[in-house]
C-alpha cells in the first residue's frame, strides 16, 4: 500500500520539481543510490521497471526506504500494463510513470487513489489521458518533442501539470529550458547517475549533484 496519498505525492514532486528515474539489479546499489538522492534533497524517485526481478528489488528498497529516507515518495516507471502497475502498487509504489498512456493503467491507479503520470506525444494524448484522471502527464521523449512543445501546448491548457523526461540534463541551460517552458518537474536518468559514478561508488558525488540540480529548477522557478 502506498505510504503517501496522491495530494501529498504531486506536492513532493512540485516541491522540488525534480523525479531521479534508476534502476539497477544489485538491491545494495539501488539502496545507496536513493539514499544519496534523498541526502541531496530529493523526495520523489522513480524506480523503472526494467530488469528481470525488478520487482523484488523495488520491494526490498520500499523497506529500506521507509526507515531511511521517511519523507521519500518512491514510484515505479517504465510501466506499460495494468497488471504491471498493480502488482507494483501491491509492493508499495507511491506512484506509477509510464513511457506510453494506456486507460487500462489509469482504472487500477485510480482506484487505490495512486497518481498514474502516462508518456504522451501530443496535445490530444494529454487531453485523452486528463479526462481519466492523470493530473500530471509526462512529455516523453522530451529531447525529442522540445521546450517549444511544452510552450505550446500550455497556451490553450494552462491547467496542465507536465513532467518532461528524456534528454533531460542536470545542468543550468538545459533545466532552465525546461522550467522556463513552463513543466511541473524533470525526470532525469542517466544523465543524473553516469555509469563510472555507480561502478566507482561514489555516492556523495550524486548527492552533489541532486543539489545542484535542485538549485538550478528553484533559481529557474524564482
Amino acid at each position: 500500500m502506498a505510504k503517501f496519498d496522491k495530494i501529498a505525492v504531486l506536492n513532493k514532486i512540485s516541491s522540488t520539481g525534480m523525479v531521479p528515474v534508476f534502476y539497477h539489479k544489485d538491491v545494495e546499489i539501488a539502496k545507496k543510490v536513493i539514499k544519496a538522492c534523498y541526502d541531496g534533497g530529493v523526495r520523489a524517485f522513480e524506480f523503472t521497471n526494467r530488469g528481470d526481478f525488478a520487482h523484488e528489488v523495488f520491494g526490498e528498497v520500499v523497506k529500506f526506504a521507509a526507515v531511511e529516507c521517511p519523507e521519500l515518495a518512491l514510484g515505479v516507471g517504465s510501466v506499460v500494463d495494468p497488471a504491471t502497475a498493480a502488482l507494483y502498487i501491491q509492493l508499495g509504489a507511491n506512484f506509477v510513470v509510464g513511457p506510453l498512456f494506456n486507460p487500462e493503467i489509469a482504472k487500477v491507479c485510480n482506484r487505490r487513489l495512486v497518481p498514474y503520470t502516462p508518456g504522451c506525444g501530443s496535445v490530444s494524448e494529454v487531453g485523452f489521458a486528463q479526462e481519466l484522471g492523470c493530473d500530471l502527464c509526462k512529455v516523453f521523449p522530451g529531447d525529442v518533442l522540445g521546450p517549444k512543445l511544452v510552450k505550446g501546448m500550455l497556451a490553450p491548457m494552462p491547467w496542465s501539470k507536465l513532467m518532461v523526461t528524456g534528454g533531460v540534463s542536470p545542468d543550468e541551460e538545459n533545466l532552465n529550458s525546461w522550467i522556463k517552458a513552463g513543466v511541473f518537474c524533470v525526470g532525469m536518468g542517466s544523465k543524473l547517475f553516469p555509469k563510472d559514478v555507480i561502478a566507482a561508488g561514489n555516492w556523495q558525488a550524486i548527492t552533489d549533484k541532486c543539489k545542484e540540480a535542485l538549485g538550478y529548477i528553484a533559481k529557474a522557478r524564482g
